[in-house]
């Protein structure tokens, strides 16, 4: 199948099977698609569509989170992991209000630019936002691509630039087409092409696919165990935010000790959420920044 024929192939099962997200929605704005990519970074999409709903609601433009202190930042991030990233999209829209007027940008150097932005969100924005021809490449777009093309399990553990131009070769010419070839690929491989019980007999790829005439041999590199959280530092850290998210005045220190009996691991956590700015410390009292 020639490359073209791969891409229009896939963009009409994605027309026919695509999931009802609110960010793909034709009155999604580009700062709604930003702030989409930003909370699926390493989160569930059935995680993110309450929180980015809520997000919305309250921040719907650039400028409404930068007239928030960063703290109410990270109390509406919740629980989704990872709370620097909310300080990062607190950051990334008080540069968009200072640099472009309170409006995403639609170049991907200029995106790039903006704190927290790297090259993956920028080209997805880019992309998604603005319907731009950019090879917008995730784990499941490199595990697509290596299984239909090249005949691999997977793509590998990080994208590297021989995918993006394996990935661009795929893309139409035009740029709505190339658009949503992008997040036709990214759906296939999140909701068919799976990494560990692929629904091979659904995938419309499934009589050319290079991996599976090949007998879907499996992955030549080491198995991924899955990570354990539970008492982990991050786990740790999660305790202590939660304390301090459901706080409206700062938290003393005995406050804090109750979460984890471990202290050395404790005080660890707390060290590193003090030195990530996710938590201030005053007068022996701790607070959410801001």
């Amino acid at each position: 199948m020639a490359t073209s024929a791969l891409a229009e192939t896939v963009t009409a099962w994605y027309r026919a099977n695509a999931r009802d997200l609110p960010w793909r929605q034709p009155d999604a704005t580009p700062w709604g698609v930003l702030v989409s990519e930003v909370m699926l970074q390493q989160t569930q999409v059935s995680r993110v569509e309450p929180a980015w709903h809520r997000w919305m609601e309250r921040w719907p433009t650039p400028a409404d989170l930068a007239a928030d202190p960063p703290g109410e930042a990270i109390r509406a991030w919740d629980r989704l992991g990872y709370p620097r990233r909310a300080l990062r999209l607190h950051a990334c829209a008080a540069a968009i209000v200072e640099r472009h007027d309170g409006e995403v940008p639609d170049d991907v150097d200029a995106l790039l630019a903006l704190p927290g932005i790297g090259m993956y969100t920028a080209r997805a924005v880019a992309a998604f936002a603005f319907r731009q021809r950019h090879p917008v490449v995730d784990t499941n777009v490199r595990r697509v691509v290596a299984r239909a093309v090249e005949g691999a399990a997977d793509g590998g553990a990080a994208t590297t630039p021989a995918d993006l131009r394996a990935v661009e070769v795929l893309l139409p010419v035009d740029h709505e087409a190339a658009a949503t070839a992008s997040v036709a690929f990214m759906e296939l491989g999140a909701v068919v092409c799976t990494a560990r019980t692929p629904r091979c007999d659904e995938c419309p790829l499934t009589a050319i696919c290079a991996w599976r005439l090949a007998g879907s041999p499996p992955s030549e590199g080491p198995s991924r165990r899955t990570q354990r959280y539970h008492g982990t530092d991050r786990y740790v850290r999660g305790l202590i935010m939660a304390v301090l998210r459901g706080a409206d005045d700062p938290v003393a220190k005995d406050r804090l000790d109750v979460v984890w009996p471990d202290a050395e691991q404790r005080e660890r956590a707390l060290g590193g959420l003090l030195s990530d700015g996710l938590v201030r410390e005053r007068a022996g009292t701790f607070t959410l920044p801001g």
